[in-house]
């Protein structure tokens, strides 16, 4: 009887598998080699809070899994992403001539509406006041820096993932923006440390960036006030760090298998306001306006996109459209 040969005892598509895991093996190596760079970044520099920045690290690491995939999945991440990078990055530059549009900017009116809320102390003011541990200077500087980081990351999961996921959660993205970008428009208003600079309130300083100095990160805090210069500093209603972790609370709670997992993310949706406050950022109205601005959004966007796109079905794909009509004439 001939001998065997390892060959003999492969199935017929051993090849292909080989392949395949080779591809796959690739993948993770160079998706770790990416996780590496960008934790090494943040750990020299802080979180990036440029959005070109950011979507190219998302954007290097789906192209990395598109490897072995074929030119069709190249071809789908480009199609995917580059309009909506590109609407991102046209509200990133909205957002930031806003301010010139000559409207009255708004500086009594929150801090009043917090006074109002608050029995007529300044929650800001209090908190600045009465709690500064160093511990939560650091809590709090990486969950605001966070805003900057996971919405792409989320993005790019459900993409890997699901992607009608994906796309009903990058229309929730763009709809809270252009709100957003409206409401800055509208209704320009000072944040609570532009407001003290001026000397409208009480004394407050702008302390979001005070945990990396803890950490021993100078550059870091140096990386996110500079981020900050640079925007439009008049868009405090309402707070997109607010709608945007509330947002992704309800989002993705119906995908937490785990009880840890969805405390997690309610526990995120909260932290992110007090946070807000604390820091100087934001009134408490201003927080409490982008809750509920994500909460319209994320109830109000699938149902009109539902609505829309009955609407302009093709007749011959509606009741008694031009298929039923055929079919009864037979």
């Amino acid at each position: 009887m001939p001998s065997s040969s390892v060959q003999d005892t492969l199935p017929a598509d051993a090849p292909d598998t080989l392949r395949s895991a080779r591809y796959r093996w690739l993948r993770w190596s160079l998706s770790a080699v990416l996780l590496a760079g960008f934790v090494a970044t943040c750990a020299v520099r802080g979180l990036p809070t440029d959005r070109l920045v950011l979507l190219g690290w998302v954007l290097a690491v789906l192209a990395v899994h598109a490897l072995g995939r074929g030119g069709a999945a190249l071809l789908r991440l480009l199609a995917d992403w580059l309009p909506l990078a590109a609407l991102l990055l046209l509200y990133d530059l909205s957002r930031g001539l806003a301010d010139g549009l000559g409207a009255t900017v708004h500086v009594t009116e929150p801090a009043d509406a917090d006074r109002w809320l608050a029995g007529g102390v300044l929650p800001t003011v209090w908190l600045q006041e009465h709690w500064g541990a160093e511990w939560w200077a650091v809590v709090a500087s990486l969950v605001y820096s966070s805003h900057f980081v996971v919405t792409p990351a989320v993005l790019a999961v459900l993409w890997l993932r699901d992607r009608d996921r994906w796309v009903g959660y990058a229309r929730l993205v763009l709809a809270l923006s252009a709100a957003g970008l409206v409401t800055y428009v509208l209704y320009p208003a000072a944040p609570p440390w532009l407001a003290a600079r001026d000397g409208v309130i009480e004394q407050v300083d702008r302390i979001s960036s005070s945990g990396w100095a803890v950490l021993g990160l100078h550059k870091a805090g140096a990386l996110l006030d500079s981020g900050q210069a640079q925007v439009n500093q008049v868009a405090a209603v309402p707070s997109l760090h607010t709608a945007f972790a509330v947002l992704t609370a309800l989002v993705l709670l119906p995908l937490a298998a785990r009880l840890w997992q969805r405390l997690a993310l309610v526990g995120y949706a909260v932290t992110m306001p007090v946070v807000l406050v604390w820091s100087g950022e934001h009134y408490v109205v201003d927080t409490l306006l982008g809750a509920v601005y994500a909460g319209v959004v994320w109830a109000v966007v699938p149902r009109l996109v539902a609505v829309l796109a009955q609407a302009f079905r093709r007749p011959a794909e509606q009741p008694g459209g031009v298929r039923s009509a055929v079919a009864a004439s037979d």
